[in-house]
């Protein structure tokens, strides 16, 4: 199950270069995760200041 990440993302981008199958873009106001790389591995959320990352 891939990770999403929600509305409370503050797009600060902590979570972008920790992803190791480089799954995590900037959208237009978040981040966001493509789901069909996402290997689910929880490394985004470990470093996220406001819990956005989630499991989907």
């Amino acid at each position: 199950m891939a990770y999403k990440i929600n509305d409370a993302c503050v797009n600060c981008g902590a979570c972008e270069p920790e992803c190791p199958v480089s799954c995590i873009s900037q959208g237009d106001n978040i981040y966001v995760i493509d789901p069909d790389v996402c290997i689910d591995c929880g490394a985004c959320a470990a470093v996220c200041p406001v819990g956005a990352p989630n499991p989907a």
